[in-house]
């Protein structure tokens, strides 16, 4: 058993240590590792951060002797988080959020945020963390004009190369380098025919027999287009039906399926009530054909406003947040 001056020394020492820690540690070494972590990538840190891969690895290994322990299992290009470095992300992502609302105390105190952010979107954006956001956003600074314009993915990717809008929400199935890009949510396609369609309200159909059906189909849905792992599965699938009837809009290509033009692959989620309804049939296969991602989207070298740097921090922020969530639960 230690003398009882031995264990006072000890919590002298353990209360100094954590007085240090608390009085020293760097705010800058956290918000690297908190690149690290959501990028899940040395490389990819750097390049949102504007610095080096060499300037990252020093921030984390002065974080890490900073905080006694390794907070990554390195091997190679990829690597895992350990328990510690877990926690100290889940930690990094509050102590961010509480300044993000220091921010907005403070511009609240000064009248808020003013200025225009342009934003460009694909259509039928179904999302209640967006549309969450979206209010959050505005209550916070309501001087901010916000201008929402629908247009192709291809379009969005274009407008942004060319630093005509502030931000986008689209498919980019191909990483731009000028592009930074955060997981807005995953969209799960599957075919459907409407009720006009000889096909309508069958359970016996097989994928075979889908294979010599027409198609109703997106302009972006042909190889090399943001959609094109629908085409490749039609094409590893053997299927040797025409595209009758082709659009960039959700609403036409739901038009047109509806009206028994052929079948189409649509976002399920965006489905389940007219498959409800009667108005569309489901069709094999059960698992549907692709998950397809939907981001958000910017110049990493456009230069923003004030309004347009809140208006993408507070929606990484709440991204950031969403994804750790996730992580968590599983």
């Amino acid at each position: 058993m230690n003398p009882p001056s031995s264990r006072s020394d000890a919590l002298v020492n353990k209360w100094e240590g954590r007085r240090f820690l608390n009085d020293r540690l760097d705010w800058n070494l956290l918000r690297t590792y908190l690149a690290i972590g959501q990028e899940g990538s040395i490389s990819r840190a750097a390049a949102r951060l504007h610095v080096t891969q060499s300037a990252v690895s020093q921030a984390l290994r002065r974080l890490e002797e900073q905080l006694g322990c390794a907070l990554i299992l390195r091997g190679g290009p990829r690597f895992d988080l350990t328990a510690a470095g877990e926690e100290v992300l889940r930690i990094a992502t509050d102590i961010y959020g509480d300044v993000s609302r220091i921010s907005t105390a403070v511009e609240k105190q000064n009248d808020g945020v003013a200025g225009k952010v342009r934003l460009l979107t694909i259509s039928r954006v179904q999302s209640t963390l967006y549309d969450e956001f979206l209010a959050d956003f505005h209550e916070a600074h309501p001087r901010v004009e916000l201008e929402i314009e629908v247009l192709r993915s291809a379009d969005i990717i274009s407008s942004l190369l060319q630093k005509t809008a502030t931000a986008g929400l689209g498919l980019c199935r191909i990483a731009q380098p000028k592009l930074e890009q955060r997981q807005l949510l995953r969209q799960r396609y599957a075919f459907y025919c409407g009720v006009r369609h000889r096909l309508f309200g069958r359970s016996d159909v097989t994928l075979e027999a889908l294979r010599g059906e027409n198609f109703v189909s997106f302009v972006s849905d042909q190889l090399g287009g943001n959609l094109s792992p629908l085409a490749m599965f039609r094409d590893e699938n053997g299927f040797t039906g025409r595209i009758v009837a082709s659009s960039s809009s959700f609403e036409e290509i739901h038009r047109l399926v509806c009206a028994g033009f052929g079948v189409g692959c649509l976002p399920e989620h965006l489905l389940r009530e007219d498959v409800e309804k009667g108005l569309l049939w489901r069709l094999p296969p059960d698992e549907g054909i692709v998950d397809v991602n939907l981001h958000l989207l910017w110049n990493r070298e456009q230069k923003m406003t004030v309004a347009e740097a809140v208006f993408l921090e507070t929606f990484q922020h709440r991204l950031a947040q969403a994804s750790l969530s996730e992580q968590q639960k599983s």
